[in-house]
């Protein structure tokens, strides 16, 4: 059984579906052992309560980077933590951080990479007027939204979208490739080569 943690600071829908999804046997072999915010009003953090999971605020606010992550880092590492998944967390992790959990932690991007990294990705994609768009699930590494790519999911921007259409049909694919993602690395059948995530895991 391998420990997920999940670090949010937000309204936490990307962290729901895959709480859900580890409840109906869909991420097979995983429980979500901790959810952190950085935020002590994040919605996210109702929801874990709600479903019965350990909920854990560990403020950003006021703090210097490194004590912060020195605290999260601890949680996590008392909780087991196998792999960490990002879910709205609007903070940049240190490389520090980084290098505790190599190739354990994911995060979830709202563009097909490295297309529109950064914030407001999909106001960014529909200014551009790009005609197909999507979101990205990746590793995390020292720079932003740049790990090695593990899942990625195509949205068509249709010429009746605005931004707000247009993030909610993101949003929808981004439940499903999370909880994708997830499987392959915690099946561990998959290697990165160069920049390449290669895999023989069949997706069902």
């Amino acid at each position: 059984m391998k420990n997920l943690g999940i670090l949010l600071s937000g309204r936490g829908s990307n962290f729901e579906a895959i709480a859900r999804n580890v409840a109906a046997g869909k991420i097979a072999d995983a429980r979500i052992a901790v959810v952190i915010s950085n935020k002590p009003d994040a919605g996210g953090l109702e929801i874990a309560k709600r479903m019965g999971l350990e909920a854990v605020v560990i403020s950003s606010k006021g703090k210097p980077r490194e004590e912060h992550d020195r605290e999260m880092v601890a949680a996590l590492q008392q909780h087991k933590v196998d792999l960490i998944c990002l879910a709205g967390y609007m903070r940049l992790l240190s490389p520090w951080f980084v290098q505790q959990f190599p190739r354990r932690i994911l995060n979830i991007h709202p563009s097909l990479l490295p297309a529109f990294p950064g914030l407001e990705a999909q106001e960014q994609a529909f200014a551009y007027g790009v005609k197909v768009t999507g979101c990205t699930v990746h590793f995390v590494d020292e720079e932003l939204d740049h790990g090695a790519i593990i899942v990625q999911k195509t949205v068509p921007v249709l010429d009746t979208d605005d931004e707000h259409t247009l993030a909610a049909r993101i949003l929808e694919q981004e439940h499903v490739a999370y909880s994708e993602a997830i499987n392959i690395i915690l099946q561990g059948k998959c290697a990165i080569v160069g920049r390449r995530l290669v895999t023989n895991v069949t997706s069902g």
